[in-house]
């Protein structure tokens, strides 16, 4: 495979422990589909401070995948991130016969850019997919109807100015987190490559995204945003405002389910909600 893919499979240790009784355990467990997960942008998959890492204790019922998209985590570089090579890595992975994904493939979970490759993969293989879960996509070109977002695309296409090449990865992601009023996570060397492969990501304005072909797949979809009261305002105003205006916009274009979540990382900042969402979701 083109990726790296971190597999937590914790379903003997649960059932062997007695944190969940024989009744408290679906009997459909073993066999349950299992779920991949696709994530954004500065991070990788089982990273914990913007990844899928809190998200480990779903795989007390269900083999769960976490793939680093190329240029992230233990995956390998890449020239230039873009969403549509994660979508054909994203395939790659469900056909991928070593994980025993099985027929009928698995859950998919994305969120921000890789929510948007989650999208375009589902389009593309929707027969490798079992349900889409859209943590704040990304999808801005989904809902460029939407006033909000429209403005947001009006600057970026209009000029809004690159990356200046003498801007170190460190420097752009203290700007990208102090610079909005948030907290800027340890610059480790693995941090700091997730970031300079960010930086020369494919503008996630420019991606296509086949609604049409999503829509006549029927697959379940839930959509998962935040509240965004407690964000720090220009973060709340130039990226939460948008992002909101997508989840609603794709939570009625795919006739989805809509969670909202208090803050503006749901899967971090209030993992216990967003799990029992997927749980039920799944189920």
């Amino acid at each position: 495979m083109a990726v790296h893919v971190t597999v937590w499979d914790d379903r003997e240790k649960a059932a062997g422990s007695g944190a969940r009784t024989a009744s408290t355990v679906p009997v459909t467990t073993v066999a349950a589909a299992p779920a991949l997960f696709v994530h954004n942008i500065f991070t990788w998959g089982s990273d914990s401070t913007y990844g899928f890492a809190a998200q480990r204790p779903l795989a007390d019922s269900r083999q769960l995948l976490l793939m680093d998209r190329q240029g992230y985590g233990d995956s390998p570089d890449i020239a230039r991130s873009d969403v549509d090579v994660d979508a054909e890595d994203v395939v790659e992975v469900l056909g991928n016969e070593a994980l025993a994904v099985g027929p009928g493939g698995a859950h998919l979970v994305g969120h921000g850019n890789g929510a948007v490759a989650a999208l375009i993969a589902a389009a593309r293989r929707p027969d490798l997919v079992r349900s889409l879960a859209l943590i704040q996509p990304s999808a801005f070109t989904a809902a460029a109807h939407h006033p909000v977002v429209a403005g947001l695309l009006d600057r970026v296409r209009d000029g809004a100015p690159g990356i200046p090449e003498d801007v170190t990865p460190e420097q752009y992601l203290r700007a990208s987190t102090e610079g909005l009023g948030m907290d800027m996570p340890e610059p480790t060397p693995r941090r700091l490559r997730a970031v300079a492969t960010s930086m020369r990501e494919r503008p996630i304005w420019e991606a296509d995204i086949p609604l049409e072909a999503i829509r006549g797949a029927a697959l379940p979809v839930l959509v998962i945003c935040g509240t965004w009261e407690d964000a720090p305002a220009a973060y709340r105003e130039h990226v939460g405002l948008p992002l909101t205006a997508v989840a609603e916009s794709l939570t009625g274009s795919l006739g989805g389910q809509l969670l909202r979540v208090p803050g503006y990382y749901p899967h971090t900042q209030e993992p216990a909600l967003v799990n029992a969402a997927l749980r039920e979701f799944w189920d």
